[in-house]
């Protein structure tokens, strides 16, 4: 699904214009990346959750060349899925778990 499939989808929902759709999905995605940017996590019941993750500096190689690099620390985003979501997409493991 791309952006453009969700804004769609949003616009069929309810009685909007496709710039509606538009400027609800941006607004999404604007509040999910400034809460990110500013270090705070995001969690959505049912769906998930946004955090970031530090990775530590390291010694990379450089493929082509085998030539040894440094990496540099870095901030990275990470999504965790819910269980509801997990069992929703694995509908067959969530019946056997709940059978054991």
């Amino acid at each position: 699904m791309t952006k453009a499939d969700l804004v769609e989808k949003v616009t069929q929902l309810g009685d909007l214009t496709r710039r509606d759709g538009e400027v609800i999905v941006e607004t999404v995605f604007d509040s999910v990346i400034s809460a990110l940017q500013s270090g705070d996590k995001i969690e959505i019941r049912g769906f998930g959750s946004f955090r970031i993750r530090q990775r530590n500096p390291r010694i990379g190689r450089n493929p082509k060349t085998g030539e040894r690099v440094e990496v540099p620390a870095k901030r990275v985003p990470y999504f965790k899925p819910s269980k509801e979501l997990r069992d929703l997409v694995n509908p067959g493991e969530a019946a056997t778990a709940t059978a054991s």
